[in-house]
């Protein structure tokens, strides 16, 4: 598999923000990921008080809900697991109404331990494993927990204990560390069976899931004096990298990069721009938007090239030749008439 190769530059590590429910991960294309979110509510309007869904690679498979009370595939290729397991539906719809039950009471609990008698509060769970299909370890696991967007008690894989970042979690620490099958469980679970769910999942999917779609990428500017935006669309995976180069250096001054962004049909979008005020008309041949894809060997090179920008501004359309003359003759045309109009009128014909 090829490695992103990217020229070196001085531009600072990006920093990462994890919010509850959402998890954003690097640009490779042998990580692979399966995740659950588990999510209770309390006094939420239009929203069922408790929601479980899965995804493999952050594409949704596996749906729960507590006004359905159903477990259901998302995606088409997840009925080939019943194919093989014909219970698995039945399973899975049985165990997470199981969950539903256990989580109504730990939100209970939760609101308890923060003096809290009602109100909208949410109680999430997410859980899940990264695997590296060229090594075939496991990556990464995680099994926390949050409260009302913070976190309130994680699991540790390496010390096989928790983390309470909260005074509240406390006692579901000491309570916890104290059941070692459990720990010994969980641990089990995402070092060895995740993977193999996974690796299930990304079988049934592959059409899907293990595809590469490279984007369709358009330089923009909103005016001849603005910066230069490279935007890269209808690409699959999201694992991808986009930025400017110099003579095949890449740029960290006066670039200012864009995070990846969904699309309505699954793939993905994302931006670079390029401040050109400074740069020479001379110059520009010297300038590329360089996108790589993981999974792909070959980049994708745009050169910068004012015949190719899309631009806001428009241009005065050119005159025809043949109109110039035909208004300069109608100019003329006018003048004589006017002047005949004068005489005439001096005359005392009119």
């Amino acid at each position: 598999m090829r490695r992103f190769h990217r020229p070196q530059s001085n531009m600072k590590p990006c920093v990462t923000l994890f919010v509850l429910g959402m998890l954003l991960h690097a640009a490779s294309a042998t990580i692979h990921s399966l995740k659950y979110f588990y999510t209770a509510s309390s006094q939420v309007p239009n929203f069922p008080q408790f929601v479980a869904v899965g995804l493999v690679d952050d594409v949704q498979m596996f749906y729960y809900d507590s006004n359905t009370k159903k477990a259901v595939p998302k995606q088409d290729w997840m009925d080939k697991v019943s194919e093989g397991d014909p219970q698995y539906w039945d399973r899975n719809t049985q165990k997470t109404l199981g969950s539903e039950q256990v989580y109504k009471v730990n939100i209970e609990i939760a609101k308890q331990r923060m003096n809290q008698t009602g109100g909208t509060h949410i109680y999430q769970n997410m859980y899940g494993c990264e695997w590296d299909d060229q090594t075939n370890e496991v990556s990464g696991g995680n099994y926390q927990f949050g409260y009302d967007g913070e976190d309130f008690i994680a699991f540790d894989l390496k010390t096989e204990t928790w983390i309470a970042p909260r005074q509240e979690a406390f006692i579901s620490k000491l309570k916890w560390d104290e059941d070692k099958a459990r720990n010994a469980y969980l641990k089990n679970y995402f070092t060895q069976e995740c993977r193999e769910w996974l690796k299930k999942y990304l079988e049934y999917g592959k059409e899907t899931l293990m595809r590469t779609v490279l984007p369709e990428i358009s330089l923009l500017q909103k005016s001849s004096s603005s910066q230069v935006t490279c935007h890269a669309t209808g690409f699959y995976p999201d694992g991808a990298m986009l930025f400017w180069t110099k003579d095949g250096g890449e740029l960290s001054e006066g670039v200012d990069p864009g995070e990846i962004l969904p699309n309505h049909d699954g793939t993905f979008q994302m931006s670079v721009e390029l401040d050109v005020s400074s740069i020479p008309p001379a110059d520009w041949h010297k300038y590329d938007c360089v996108f790589q894809l993981s999974g792909v060997k070959d980049d994708v090179l745009t050169k910068l090239d004012k015949a190719v920008i899309r631009t806001n501004e428009k241009p005065i359309p050119a005159i025809p030749l043949a109109v110039i003359g035909a208004v300069a003759g109608l100019v003329v045309l006018l003048a004589v008439l006017g002047l005949v109009y004068v005489c005439k009128k001096r005359n005392g014909m009119i």
